[in-house]
């Protein structure tokens, strides 16, 4: 019954030193099929007709149509007061039939109820407008 004991045996004693590159390789594996992969979905183009040049700038200046609703709710059509329900949508039919539809700037007060813009901005939208914008909405800024 032999036993060595002692460090006269340097082959049995001597720790690794090299790197596990298994883990190495698993990861780089994963990363190039998730590449391959990938790359066809950026390979795909749409073909879009672009304007070449610059256009001339437009001389003729739009129409502007300008719906005022005031801190009471109340609506105005280039500052002429709307009574009715149906007279504001009798002039968004008119605007609407144009040929030449004219840009329509709803101009709502810091007051008046959402409801209301909400309302007159669905109707204009509905009747065929489609030359819609806010104007006026400096006075929601802070600090004003």
């Amino acid at each position: 019954m032999g036993m060595s004991v002692g460090s006269d045996s340097t082959h049995e004693d001597e720790g690794i030193v090299d790197i596990n590159t298994t883990p190495l390789i698993d990861v780089m594996l994963v990363l190039l099929i998730m590449l391959i992969i990938t790359i066809p979905l950026q390979t795909h183009s749409v073909a879009i007709d672009l304007p070449q040049g610059n256009p001339p700038p437009s001389t003729v200046q739009p129409k502007l149509v300008t719906v005022s609703i005031g801190y009471d709710n109340s609506i105005s059509w280039n500052n002429e007061p709307i009574t009715s329900e149906a007279s504001l949508q009798a002039h968004f039919e008119a605007a609407a039939a144009m040929p030449d539809q004219p840009e329509m700037h709803i101009h709502p007060d810091r007051l008046a109820d959402y409801k209301t813009v909400a309302h007159v901005m669905a109707d204009a939208q509905r009747l065929g407008m489609t030359k819609l914008g806010i104007v006026g909405l400096d006075q929601f800024m802070e600090g004003q």
